[in-house]
C-alpha cells in the first residue's frame, strides 16, 4: 500500500481559498463596476484582470491569489478584495482566516457598522451604571457604553491610536492617577497584551505601536524586554476616581456569538456603596 503525502493545514486552506475567491468573483455583476457585457464574455461574473484592476493589484499577483499559490498578502489588499467582491462581515472573516489565519481588525475593516453590530451596542447600554466597552485583538476599544466613558476615558473623544488600551495605560496621565495600583495593573495587562498579540509579531501595526511605545514611555521599554506572559485573569479593579473618590470593580470578559474575535469587558461594582456611587456618577 502506497502513503500519499498529506497536505498541511497551509495548503488546505489555500486551496479553500482559491475556491471562495473564484466563487465570490464569479458572481458579482460587471455592470455593477460600469464594465460592459458583451456575447464574447465567457467568464461568469468578474475577469481576473478585472478585479486586479478594480482592486489596485497587478494581474498576475491576483492570479496567482486565485490559484492558491504561497505568497504574502497585506491586510490593506485583503479589504480591498473584499471590497471589490462587495462581501458581508461573516465572508469578510472568511477571507482573512484563509489568506492570513486571523480575523480582520477594527481598523482595516471596510465597514464599521458591520464589525458593530446594533445589537452588540444595545447589549453593552443594558449593563447601565456597569462600565462596559467591547475590545479587539489589538486591544482597541471598538464600542463602549456611558459610564464606561465616566469612568475610564471619553472614548468618544478619543483619536484612534488613544483607544488602544495599551496605548491610553502608558501614554495617559489620567490613567495614573484612576488606578490605585497603576503599576501593578500596567504589567499585569502588558504580560496579557504580549500572550494575546503573539501571532501578529511581524505585522507593521504591531511593531509601530510598540516601538511607539518604547520611545515615549521608559516603563513600557523597561517592562516589555522582561518578557513577562499572563493569561487574562479576573482580578479587581482598584480605582480612586476624581468625582466619586474610591470604587472597586470586578471585571468579567464575555465573549460575542456574532463576532467571536472580540471581547465584551463588563465591571461590576463590588459593594453596596460602591454601587451607589456609580449611580450619583451616571447621574451627573
Amino acid at each position: 500500500m502506497i502513503n500519499t503525502p498529506t497536505k498541511n493545514l497551509e495548503e488546505i486552506r489555500r486551496i479553500e481559498l482559491s475556491k471562495f475567491l473564484r466563487t465570490r468573483r464569479e458572481r458579482i455583476n460587471p455592470e455593477n463596476y460600469g464594465l460592459p457585457i458583451s456575447p464574447r464574455r465567457r467568464t461568469p461574473g468578474l475577469k481576473r484582470e478585472e478585479v486586479a484592476q478594480l482592486a489596485g493589484v497587478s494581474v498576475s499577483w491576483y492570479t496567482w491569489l486565485e490559484q492558491g499559490r504561497p505568497i504574502q498578502v497585506s491586510e490593506q489588499v485583503l479589504n480591498s478584495i473584499a471590497r471589490v467582491f462587495q462581501l458581508d462581515w461573516a465572508e469578510r472573516k472568511h477571507l482573512f482566516v484563509l489568506a492570513k489565519d486571523y480575523y480582520p481588525t477594527q481598523e482595516l475593516a471596510t465597514d464599521n457598522t458591520c464589525f458593530i453590530s446594533s445589537n452588540l451596542q444595545q447589549v453593552l447600554d443594558v449593563f447601565g451604571i456597569c462600565p462596559a466597552y467591547v475590545m479587539d485583538q489589538r486591544w482597541q476599544v471598538v464600542a463602549w457604553n456611558k459610564s464606561a466613558c465616566k469612568i475610564f476615558a471619553d472614548f468618544s473623544t478619543l483619536s484612534p491610536r488613544d483607544k488602544n488600551l495599551i496605548w491610553l495605560l502608558f501614554t495617559d496621565p489620567y490613567q495614573k492617577e484612576l488606578l490605585v495600583e497603576w503599576e501593578k495593573e500596567a504589567k499585569r495587562c502588558l504580560a496579557m497584551f504580549r500572550i494575546s498579540s503573539d501571532q501578529y509579531i511581524a505585522e507593521p501595526w504591531f511593531n509601530e505601536l510598540v516601538n511607539s511605545l518604547k520611545n515615549i514611555s521608559s516603563h513600557f521599554r523597561k517592562w516589555w524586554d522582561l518578557y513577562d506572559i499572563q493569561v487574562p485573569q479576573g482580578k479587581c479593579k482598584k480605582i480612586n476616581h476624581p468625582v466619586v473618590g474610591p470604587v472597586a470593580l470586578q471585571p468579567t470578559t464575555l465573549l460575542s456569538a456574532e463576532s467571536p474575535e472580540l471581547r465584551i469587558m463588563v465591571y461590576t461594582p463590588l459593594l453596596d456603596e460602591d454601587t451607589n456611587k456609580l449611580i450619583k456618577l451616571n447621574s451627573v
